[in-house]
Parts: structure tokens; C-alpha cells; sequence
């Protein structure tokens, strides 16, 4: 699916920094505007990665803090402190971030081509757009779901409130949960799944390859935050992030919405937000 914006102007220089040799890449339907574009401009790798990839992304988002701060733990760190709080947020990224990047880039042309991992114009509205679903819609799912199980709160959320730690960490905190989270993880969920998806179900000759990989990106990234009472909160709210993904053919506009949603989190943590008002938490 093609967004609106302009297509690059040159052709992508090869990760390799060799010349494209062998069998070339083809279109297919799902993939970002940024591939669509390259491919008109000249020949690209045919990209490999996959489904294994995604799943060595998600196992590495979930062992990776297991063992780190596990092993901070038994080095002695406390276990309330800003080292153990502030890995426990970042670690995961190892999976989300690092590992699409370094996957897309030896398989493939680069999160960019490959992934849409870029921003345009455009995506600022859309984001705005997003983001205002996110809340609204959310916060609805939340409502319901606290109707049935009483209030609840992010793992996250709860992380900080109960953390014995200064206002640098706080800051710190937000500004990882605002700005580091989503583009992490829309890197991983509506960039690497979302394709991964797509060119899978497109090369099986399943008939609708976008929705595919829009309903399956939005699940995963609700199961994967391992937090079973949030799950319909985050499905709602993954669901929004993959349509602006399948619409726009970028990640910008979700990494937009996602800090929008986290920003609004954020404020309620931090005693800001008004009371009595069922926020969807941070996603």
C-alpha cells in the first residue's frame, strides 16, 4: 500500500556496498512506501528475514531483562533502585530495536527500505490522529475491563509509582516511555512483524495480506507486554497503531500516536492527568 509524500529521490545505497548480484526483489502487497519507491528507482535484495526473525525478536525482548537484571539483582542491586527500574525498560530493546535493525540490514536493505522506518509531513497529522484514537478508544477498552476486574495499571506504571528513586530518574523514565518505547517498538511491531506478515501471507496467496498483518502485528504486540489483564487495552490500541502502519506505509505516524498515548500515561503516573478519568496506561 502506498502512502502520500514523494518517493526518494536517489536509489538506496546497497548495505553491502557492493552491487546487487543474483535473483532481484519484487513488489508485494503490504510493504512499506519506502520499498515500493526503491524498487522504482533500481534493483533491491530480496529480503529474507521473516517470520524466524520475528520471533528471535520477541524471545530476545523478553530473556534479555530476565537475564540482565537478574544478574543485577544478584550483584546486589536493589531491587526498588533507579539501575534495576531503568533496565527493565530499556532491555527489552534489545529485541525491538537492535535486533530488526541489524536483521534487515544483513537480510535485506535496511530498516529504512525494508520497514518504513522513517517520518514525513504527513505522519505528524496522522500521528496526531492516532494518537487521539489511541486515548479515546483505549481508554474505552480500559473502562470495560476494569468494569470486570476492578482498576489496574501497567507494569510499567507500576514499576515507577512503587520505585524508591529521584526526579533524574523520573525524568529519565518519561523520556523513555515517551520518545525510546515507540520507536522501539514500532520498529519491531509495525515495522518488522507488520512486513514480515504481509510478504508472508502475500507469497502464500492469502487473499488479504494487509489485514493479516495488521490484526497479527496488533496481538502480538498485546501478548508480548505479558500483562493478561491489559490485553484487550493493548489489542485496541495495537490495532490503531497497525491501521496508520497499513495507511500511511511508514512507521512515523505510529511512533507519533504511541508517544502520544505513553505522553498521556505519563501524566497520570506522575499525579497530572484528572482524576477519575480510565486512561489506557502505557503501550
Amino acid at each position: 500500500c502506498r502512502g502520500p509524500g514523494p518517493g526518494p529521490r536517489r536509489a538506496p545505497t546497497p548495505v553491502s556496498g557492493q552491487p546487487y548480484a543474483g535473483p532481484r526483489a519484487t513488489a508485494y502487497l503490504g510493504a512499506p512506501t519506502t520499498y515500493a519507491d526503491a524498487l522504482q528507482i533500481g534493483p533491491l535484495r530480496i529480503p529474507r528475514w521473516g517470520w524466524g526473525d520475528v520471533g528471535i525478536a520477541l524471545l530476545l525482548s523478553v530473556a534479555a531483562p530476565i537475564v540482565i537484571v537478574s544478574t543485577a539483582l544478584v550483584a546486589g542491586l536493589a531491587r526498588n533502585g533507579a539501575a534495576v527500574l531503568l533496565l527493565s525498560l530499556m532491555t527489552p530493546w534489545i529485541g525491538f530495536g537492535l535486533y530488526p535493525v541489524l536483521a534487515t540490514r544483513r537480510k535485506g536493505n535496511g530498516p529504512v527500505v525494508d520497514l518504513g522506518w522513517t517520518l514525513r509531513a504527513s505522519d505528524l497529522l496522522w500521528g496526531l490522529v492516532g494518537g487521539a484514537l489511541c486515548f479515546l478508544l483505549g481508554g474505552l477498552a480500559a473502562a470495560l475491563t476494569e468494569h470486570f476486574t476492578g482498576p489496574f495499571d501497567s507494569a510499567a506504571g507500576e514499576a515507577i509509582s512503587n520505585a524508591d528513586v529521584g526526579t533524574w530518574v523520573r525524568v529519565v523514565f518519561a523520556l523513555c516511555a515517551v520518545v525510546g518505547a515507540p520507536v522501539f517498538e514500532e520498529l519491531c511491531f509495525r515495522g518488522l512483524v507488520f512486513a514480515s506478515v504481509a510478504k508472508w501471507a502475500a507469497g502464500a496467496g492469502l487473499r488479504w495480506p494487509v489485514p493479516w498483518a495488521t490484526f497479527l502485528a496488533a496481538l502480538l504486540f498485546a501478548l508480548i507486554h505479558l500483562e493478561p489483564v491489559r490485553i484487550p487495552v493493548l489489542l485496541t490500541i495495537g490495532l490503531v497503531l497497525a491501521l496508520l502502519r497499513a495507511r500511511t506505509g511508514r512507521v512515523g505516524a505510529s511512533i507519533v500516536a504511541h508517544g502520544l498515548n505513553n505522553s498521556v500515561a505519563i501524566l497520570s503516573i506522575f499525579g497530572l492527568a484528572v482524576p477519575g478519568l480510565v486512561l489506557p496506561g502505557l503501550g
